[in-house]
């Protein structure tokens, strides 16, 4: 359908799951894609690759994208090399598991930064490319539990619920600039981390969702694409949940 032909996207953390899935699905639709990653620069490498052989640009870069000057830098990078931005995509995340009592400051802080202030460091980056453009879509990757909560997780939660507020407010303060901001919440989606639990915790899972099953990366990445489309051009502020009906 070539929905962002000619459309330049900067993904961070795309080198697997779910930031790839999107990563492939813009290209597909004719988006030039530059993104970022930490550690996997053999998987990014072998991403970078496949989406030039869908016939579009592609660059990627090791950055750790809880750091503000690095994001900055990034976003310099691409907008020289590409000359204009269109999309951000802010996916970078991680999770650091445990009851909230036995939770230690360092679990606390290393997922707010990864989940949270990477997506501000990114959007302050980026927003200044975009108000001179007077146009760009921002989407940003919640969760279930950052609108519900999840015992064990509270840091995460804490962390994408703090998306759901950034983007609404980044909604507001840019809007006037033709930049909307929307936010995807994904509930049970099978990844590799997904893959690793065992059979019985997966029925429980499945037994939560109305449509019985877990949803794939390729189905929140298609909403990703939607967001950043012209389909989309009067939706702005709001959370999508891609979830099956989770309850």
């Amino acid at each position: 359908m070539n929905l962002l032909t000619d459309k330049v996207a900067l993904i961070t953390g795309a080198s697997r799951g779910i930031g790839r899935e999107i990563a492939l699905a813009m290209a597909r639709e004719g988006c030039a894609i530059a993104f970022t990653y930490l550690h996997s620069a053999e998987s990014a490498q072998c991403l970078c690759n496949e989406i030039e052989q869908l016939g579009v640009p592609c660059q990627c870069y090791q950055s750790n994208a809880a750091d503000f000057a690095q994001a900055h830098d990034i976003v310099n990078r691409v907008q020289s090399q590409f000359g204009h931005i269109d999309i951000l995509v802010n996916n970078a995340g991680i999770t650091q598991d445990g009851l909230l009592l036995r939770m230690s400051e360092q679990q606390w802080d290393e997922v707010l930064q990864t989940n949270l202030k990477s997506a501000f460091n990114f959007i302050h980056a980026v927003a200044p490319v975009m108000m001179r453009q007077r146009s760009g879509s921002i989407v940003s990757m919640s969760s279930v539990v950052g609108l519900h909560g999840n015992a064990g997780q509270a840091n995460y939660a804490a962390s994408k619920a703090g998306i759901v507020a950034l983007t609404q407010s980044t909604a507001q303060e840019l809007g006037s600039r033709g930049i909307r901001a929307n936010a995807i919440a994904p509930g049970f989606i099978a990844t590799d981390m997904t893959n690793r639990l065992s059979e019985d915790t997966l029925k429980q899972f499945v037994q939560r969702i109305s449509l019985r099953r877990a949803g794939q990366a390729k189905e929140v990445a298609q909403v990703a694409v939607f967001l950043a489309s012209d389909m989309s051009s009067y939706i702005s502020g709001q959370v999508i949940q891609v979830d099956g009906a989770m309850q």
